[in-house]
């Protein structure tokens, strides 16, 4: 029941009307969220409640810009390797034992996700965690829920590594509040962090005990392709150790053979000198062979043999500037019992194998001696007309994208430069966070640290349109007086209740709303009754909309709830019960923390929480 003698006025009808049916398609996920949130728009719009200027005004906001920065900036720490070798170097860390992995793997997550996007760190420890639980025979599903709440709980360490944090922050300035810094909510989400970490150390026995998709996940990953590497001439490895080479590729290259002057050695020794001219026989994934033309002193063996070998019109193969193409070869093909050099691709199709795949069986000697069966995956290099023709062949089942991201190693120090100078611009204040991280991700691609293609890719269009549609929401919110309204009926009913309870009351409310809402919708709705909630105690409205951000952020309460808890559902084999039976306490343990440290932090509260008199 709402305040008496407080009518609710025509606008504020039709914009709950409004809100009404945007949480509908929300929650039933019959139309996409960014579509959804332009429908609302569009309704505040036309009915008159926002102005044109301020219904677009999400597009041009602080949160939407910071977004897509940071998927770019995300995306050249990618693209450079470096979140390659920061989750190799936390598997290697983690070997041992099951409470060790935990102990180095969540902290070390939390702090990638809190300069990144925890989807994309997510998907980045999924295989790091997956081999290190067959090789330490750990179950697969005693770390990957520990490793995915981290990459959430990390979240909450930095400003702009959450929409709902960014959207906070938007509302506080909008209404005449001093902007918080990027590091400003850091203090609660090291506290957050540690106390995940000791929650999921000592609970261990709450986690379910099931192998997940270790052993049998792996037939649907081609992750290992047999490629030749020739050494050129002038190679900075001519005359270096095979085991230097090994040490130095480890987890990239696998090599299986080693030849020289077409004869295979006999003695592969790791103290064995590599020469100029070796060819290297090894087992990469698709991302290194894409990759190979940019390491120093390494070329694919036949790229280098036969790319500048001229066409029959007299024009130069220039291979290298080429794509990548798969091909699966037939059963009883024409090419089945027959060896790569047998069929001469080249002159019979225009092509190069570069690399093959099958299914069992290790693969030894020169790439083009290997006779080949039905179910063979080739790896085929060549200009893109004639793959054109080739995809008529009768001896292939099909042709398909050789799916590969293309690494630019050599540029890593450059990438983890311009991300440590657009965080330390935002944190100073030497440029306003938007234009920091703005230029930050403009530089990544000035410096090719990631191409532009990639750049626009690796943004999430539908998150971005989704936090520029649901910001005007929040703008409806507070210029119909519904906020105010809300805030009021919560305050005379929460009278007798201490501060601390309702910055807890604030929290959960959130961390219920967001099970079924982004964390970007259940902020811009929650976020203003918070604020006003603030304003009518004549208390200062940081903590309580800090409080509403972290439990849209750091709530554990269901699989559903955040997209990195989707990602480990299947391969650690998790039920709903799981999160539940886990994420109830963790949640309650997390609110609890947060109204503490938002009450001491912004309301000079006592150092431990008091439930009454605060």
């Amino acid at each position: 029941m709402l305040p008496q003698g407080r009518p609710m006025e025509l606008q504020q009808i039709i914009f709950l009307a409004i809100l009404a049916v945007a949480l509908v398609l929300f929650i039933s996920e019959k139309l996409r969220v960014d579509l959804v949130a332009m429908l609302a728009l569009l309704a505040l719009t036309l009915t008159g409640i926002l102005s044109p200027r301020e219904a677009l005004s999400g597009f041009s906001s602080e949160p939407a810009i910071i977004v897509a920065a940071v998927f770019v900036l995300s995306a050249g720490l990618s693209v450079t390797g470096i979140t390659d070798r920061i989750g190799k170097a936390i598997g290697r860390a983690a070997r041992g034992s099951e409470w060790r992995a935990i102990a180095v793997t969540m902290p070390a997550t939390a702090v990638l996700a809190a300069f990144s996007h925890h989807l994309m760190i997510t998907a980045m420890m999924l295989p790091v965690l997956m081999r290190l639980a067959q090789v330490q025979k750990i179950s697969a599903s005693r770390l990957l829920m520990p490793m995915s709440l981290a990459a959430s709980l990390g979240t909450t360490l930095t400003l702009f590594s959450a929409p709902a944090f960014l959207l906070a922050n938007n509302l506080l300035e909008r209404s005449g509040q001093q902007r918080l810094d990027i590091f400003a909510i850091t203090p609660i989400g090291a506290v957050l962090v540690l106390v995940g970490v000791i929650y999921m150390l000592a609970g261990r026995w709450l986690l379910p005990k099931r192998q997940g998709d270790v052993q049998n996940g792996n037939y649907l990953r081609l992750d290992r392709y047999y490629t030749e590497l020739v050494v050129d001439a002038e190679s900075p490895w001519a005359g270096r150790r095979l085991g230097e080479f090994e040490l130095a590729f480890e987890n990239r290259l696998q090599v299986v053979d080693w030849l020289r002057l077409g004869a295979r050695r006999l003695r592969q020794h790791p103290n064995s000198h590599i020469l100029s001219g070796d060819v290297l026989l090894v087992r990469a994934s698709p991302d290194e062979i894409a990759s190979i033309k940019d390491e120093p002193g390494l070329s694919l063996h036949a790229v280098a043999k036969y790319g500048e070998k001229p066409r029959e019109d007299g024009q130069d193969e220039a291979l290298g500037e080429e794509q990548l193409v798969q091909a699966v070869v037939a059963p009883h093909s024409e090419f089945v019992g027959r060896s790569v050099a047998d069929i001469d691709f080249l002159q019979s199709m225009g092509v190069v194998v570069v690399g093959l795949w099958r299914k069992e069986g290790w693969l030894h000697g020169e790439l083009s001696e290997m006779v080949l069966a039905e179910g063979d995956l080739l790896v085929l290099w060549g200009p893109q007309r004639n793959f054109e023709t080739l995809s008529t062949h009768r001896g292939f089942l099909m042709l398909m994208p050789f799916n590969a991201n293309k690494k630019v190693r050599r540029r890593a120090p450059l990438a983890l430069a311009i991300m440590i100078a657009a965080v330390f611009a935002a944190a100073t204040e030497l440029l306003q966070p938007q234009i920091a991280f703005l230029a930050g991700a403009v530089a990544m691609v000035l410096t090719r640290c990631v191409s532009i293609e990639r750049a626009y890719q690796e943004i999430d269009v539908r998150i971005f349109v989704m936090i520029a549609g649901v910001i005007p929401l929040g703008i409806a919110m507070e210029k119909t007086g519904t906020a105010a309204l809300l805030a009021k009926f919560l305050a005379d009913h929460a009278q007798n209740l201490s501060v601390y309870s309702l910055l807890l009351v604030m929290f959960a409310a959130a961390a219920l709303l967001t099970q079924i809402l982004s964390d970007a919708a259940t902020t811009v709705l929650l976020a203003p009754i918070a604020f006003a909630l603030a304003e009518s105690l004549g208390l200062p409205p940081v903590p309580f909309v800090i409080c509403t951000a972290m439990g849209a952020v750091a709530s554990f309460l269901t699989p559903i709830g955040h997209h990195g808890n989707l990602l480990i559902l299947n391969p650690g084999q998790y039920t709903f019960g799981d999160f539940l039976r886990i994420g109830v306490p963790l949640t309650t343990m997390i609110g609890l923390t947060v109204a503490w440290m938002a009450r001491w932090l912004w309301l000079e509260g006592p150092l431990l929480p008091a439930f009454a008199g605060g």
